[in-house]
Order: structure tokens, then C-alpha cells, then sequence
């Protein structure tokens, strides 16, 4: 029975995808950000029971993948289609662009993909990533649509431009060859955890503050952080 137990929490997390999904959908941003979340707590359990029980096997490394693909790809795509649906004719009034211009949100999905592909076949990642993993970039997406809309006193040209430069620009991230680092922590020690743990009072001071997009400060955070990681290392 325990073989399962892993397994059944990846369903999960593809079930709160799919709903996930559907809030977007409807443009309900707030229980988008809420059931991307629940995914990823079920995504942080699956593979912790994995190896507390030791419950590996191949078709629950393809079911997560599977799984991620719809909460980490598929919902933050579908969130970002919805904002450009509502807002593409702020900068342009040609109908043509208007009605096709927002499936460019899907380009994130299809990134996601390539990146979950890529991290499946790459050995290098069993301790940290190459590229931003998907549930950030999610996290990012849902925060940060969800605070635009509600928290941002107008959405602007500028706003939607940025919007779609950001698509392509994590898009990349997330197949790149930067390293960053893993959020999973083998000791409770301050030292070799001492960007997690800045991270994790950082983000949660900055929702404290501002609210959901506090989360989106918080990837950028993350993105950042890992860079500077990354070059201290190489120095």
C-alpha cells in the first residue's frame, strides 16, 4: 500500500491543476493563486513520502512530470491568456491581434513541457536546478496576474507590454543553463541554508505586507538570489 502513497499525492496536485484551471478560466484569480498553491504542497509531499518510504518507481517520476505539466504549465498559461483576453486591446485595435495575440500565453505551457522533459533526462539536477523550475514560474504567473488586476490602481499599456515581454523571458529562464538553487533543505543549519531561509522570511514578510504579490517578489527574489549563487561560486 505505501507504494501508492506518493502517487496519490501527485494525483492530487494534478487535480487541484485542473481546478486550478478552470478558476482561470473563469478569470478567478484569487482561487487560481490558492489551488496552484495546494498543487504545490502536494507536489512537496509526493516526493517527501517518496523518499521517506522509499516508494520509488518510473511511473510515479512520469505521473509527476504529467501532473506538473498541468498545475505548473497549463494553469499559469491559462491565467496569462485570460489578462490578455481582458486587456490585449489596450495596445493595439486591430481585431486580428486582439483575438489571436493572447494564445501567446501558451508559449509558457510549452516551455514548461520542454523544462520538465529536460529535467527528467538530466542527472545534473538531483540536488539543485538548470533553469527556473515550473512551480516558481507558476507562482510567479498567478501572483502576479492576480495583483495587477486587483492591487494595481489601472492596468496600463506598459503593464500588458511587460506582460508579454515577460512570457518570453521566462519561457527561457526555464530551459536556460542557470543554475538555481533547490528550496529542499537536508539540515536545519543556518550555514549552507542562508539564502533559503532569508528567502523564506523575505517572501513571507513581503505577502505580510502587500499580499499575494508579495509571492511574485518573492520569485524574483529566488531568480536573483540564485544568480549571485551561482557567481560566487564560479569566482
Amino acid at each position: 500500500m505505501k507504494r501508492h502513497i506518493p502517487n496519490i499525492f501527485t494525483s492530487l496536485n494534478l487535480s487541484s491543476g485542473c481546478i486550478a484551471t478552470v478558476m482561470a478560466f473563469h478569470g478567478e484569480y484569487l482561487w487560481v493563486v490558492v489551488w496552484v498553491l495546494i498543487a504545490a504542497l502536494f507536489d512537496f509531499s509526493d516526493g517527501f513520502s517518496a523518499r521517506l518510504l522509499k516508494a520509488y518507481s518510473p511511473l510515479g517520476k512520469e505521473l509527476d512530470s504529467l501532473a506538473d505539466l498541468i498545475s505548473f504549465g497549463l494553469a499559469p498559461s491559462m491565467t496569462v491568456f485570460h489578462f490578455l483576453t481582458e486587456n490585449t486591446y489596450r495596445i493595439s485595435s486591430n481585431s486580428i491581434i486582439i483575438e489571436y495575440l493572447p494564445y501567446f500565453a501558451f508559449l509558457l505551457a510549452v516551455f514548461s513541457a520542454l523544462r520538465l522533459a529536460k529535467f527528467n533526462i538530466d542527472e545534473r539536477q538531483s540536488d539543485s536546478f538548470i533553469g527556473l523550475n515550473t512551480p516558481a514560474n507558476a507562482l510567479f504567473w498567478v501572483s502576479f496576474c492576480y495583483g495587477i488586476v486587483h492591487d494595481a490602481p489601472m492596468i496600463t499599456t506598459l503593464l500588458v507590454y511587460t506582460v508579454l515581454v515577460g512570457i518570453l523571458l521566462f519561457s527561457l529562464l526555464m530551459v536556460s543553463e542557470i543554475p538555481m538553487f533547490s528550496l529542499k533543505v537536508k539540515s536545519i543549519k543556518l550555514k549552507g541554508n542562508e539564502y533559503r531561509y532569508f528567502l523564506l522570511i523575505f517572501t513571507i514578510g513581503l505577502v505580510a505586507y502587500i499580499g499575494i504579490l508579495g509571492i511574485t517578489g518573492g520569485i524574483l527574489l529566488y531568480i536573483a538570489l540564485s544568480i549571485i549563487n551561482n557567481k560566487k561560486q564560479l569566482a
